[in-house]
This record gives C-alpha cells, structure tokens and sequence, in this order.
C-alpha cells in the first residue's frame, strides 16, 4: 500500500470517527435528562465529555468541529426547549423586555469550540511533564478532562457575567452586586461535579480508546 492510499485511508478513518463523535452529541443533546440536564436556572451538562475525548482521538481541528456541533445543539436546546436564562445562549429567545443577541452567539460557540482545543494540548504538555512517571497517560487524561469541563463552565459564565449582568441578575431575581457571587455558586455547584465526572471518564475512556487508535495505525 503506497503512501498515498494510506493518507487516504487515514483521512476517511479521521471523518467517519469525527462523524461518530458528532453523531453521540447529537443523541446526547436530544435524550432529555441525558445531554442537558435542566435545573431551573440552568442546565448541566456532560456533553463535553464526547468533545473532550474527541479531541484526544482525532486533534484539536476536529476537536473543535465537535465543540462547534455542541454549540448548535446548545443554540436548538435554548431555542426551542429554554429555561429562564436561555437568552444567554440564543438571540431568537426572549423573556419580556430581555432578548439575546450576537453575545448570545458568542456565548454558546466559543467556550464550546475551544472545549474541543483545549484538552489535547492539555493532554500533551502534561505527557511531556510527566513523561517519566508510571500513570503519565492516566495523568494527562485526568487532567485533560477537567481542562475541558472547566474552559466550558467558566468561559460561559463569565462571558455571562461579562455581557448580561443586569438582566441575568434580574431573571435569577439577584441584585446587580451580588451576581457574580450567584455565578461562582453555579460554578461550583454545577462546575465542579462537570469538572469531576469529566476528568474520571476521560481518563477510563480515553485509555481505551488512545489504545485503539494505536492498533489502528
């Protein structure tokens, strides 16, 4: 087999896996309590755990196609099935006086997009790191994982923050002052078990399928 065939074969082995992972995501988003998972004043999620391993597997431009299909169902989720603060993440969902806009575009893509980045060079600086440590891989996944949930949750509620924080205070009936402190608990209420959950399938998951990816080269 030339060099050539075998680029070929790579590559469409590369877009059938990126179709695979995009595929879950979008089963994932529309499962209810599966996907998103409605809290009154928000959702969490676990969506960014097949974008995280995504990246792992296939690269950060991938990774970040991935983020960009988490993104859009984000974009649908709020748009057709929204909670209160929807208009954060959708700029066809108002409430009231209270509409989003292009922040709300910015909002639901970027954290997402870079969600599908980050962890992969994560990944590798840790490996690098911890090169000559006996659980490296098992390290940089762990870490790789949270990496990924916490550039979602906090680039998303700061850019909340950032761009809504007169009507986000009013929908969540806070004052001005205190919703950033309202945002920090939503960080570490939803946040920190996100950033858990990641980190430990990340690790049990991405063992697996690195190890696969391996066999297949």
């Amino acid at each position: 087999m030339n060099n050539e065939t075998t680029n070929t074969t790579s590559q469409v082995r590369g877009l059938v896996q990126a179709a695979l992972f995009a595929a879950l995501i979008i089963l994932m988003a529309m499962v209810p309590f599966l996907g998103y998972i409605p809290l009154g004043f928000t959702r969490a999620t676990i969506i960014h755990i097949p974008v995280i391993l995504g990246a792992l597997v296939l690269g950060p431009k991938k990774g970040a196609f991935l983020g960009l299909i988490f993104g859009l169902t984000s974009l649908i989720n709020n748009t057709m099935n929204p909670t209160v603060t929807s208009f954060v993440f959708s700029p066809f969902y108002s409430l009231g006086e209270i509409q989003g806009g292009f922040a709300s575009i910015l909002i639901c893509f970027v954290p997402r997009i870079l969600t599908g980045v980050v962890p992969y060079y994560v990944y590798h600086g840790v490996r690098k790191v911890t090169t000559k440590w006996k659980a490296s891989q098992n390290t940089a996944l762990f870490v790789a994982g949270i990496s990924g949930a916490l550039t979602n949750t906090l680039l998303v509620m700061n850019m909340i923050y950032f761009f809504f924080k007169d009507d986000y205070a009013q929908v969540n009936q806070v004052s001005v002052d205190a919703v950033y402190g309202f945002i920090m608990t939503i960080i570490g209420i939803n946040g920190v078990p996100e950033a858990i959950v990641a980190a430990i399938l990340t690790m049990v998951i991405g063992r697996i399928l690195l190890k696969l990816k391996e066999r297949l080269h």
